[in-house]
């Protein structure tokens, strides 16, 4: 499933991730914006996954607790392991209203991501992002926003 090189960058949050779980009924069947955008990540490689090792620690803590089966959570924070870019944050500024997505907004910001997908853009102000904050079925952008105010955090 080799990644290409030059392809958007992504961020995840939880709360797609969970939407695309619950959406799967078959490879050919999503029922959900969501489950259709992880699909094409899977086939198609559509965009680098960006993450760290505190978000796949919620990923797998929020499917586990939603009763996701523990072998599925399984599978999937593998597939992540292996086809994720790991991104290393130095340095976690208050960029969102909900503490527990900072760590989403620091490895956006330092891995270089042109996305973030959410179904909660309250908790990712796109005033504060150079990653442009989408939710599942938004184009996928190609770059990322060149307009963040410097210093703002």
């Amino acid at each position: 499933m080799g990644r290409r090189t030059k392809q958007p960058r992504g961020v995840i949050d939880t709360s797609v991730l969970v939407a695309g779980v619950t959406g799967f009924k078959s490879w050919r069947m999503v029922s959900n914006p969501s489950a259709s955008f992880l699909r094409d990540w899977i086939k198609l490689g559509t965009f680098t996954w960006l993450v760290t090792e505190e978000i796949l620690s919620e990923y797998k803590e929020v499917l586990g607790r939603l009763g996701v089966r523990r072998n599925l959570v399984g599978e999937i924070i593998n597939l992540l392991r292996e086809e994720a870019e790991f991104v290393t944050i130095r340095s976690e500024d208050n960029l969102s209203p909900d503490p527990d997505d900072n760590v989403f907004c620091a490895c956006a910001e330092q891995g270089r991501a042109s996305f973030i997908a959410t179904l909660n853009r309250k908790h990712f102000p796109q005033k504060n992002l150079t990653a442009t904050v989408i939710s599942p079925g938004d184009p996928i952008p190609t770059t990322r926003r060149s307009n963040r105010p410097s210093g703002s955090h």
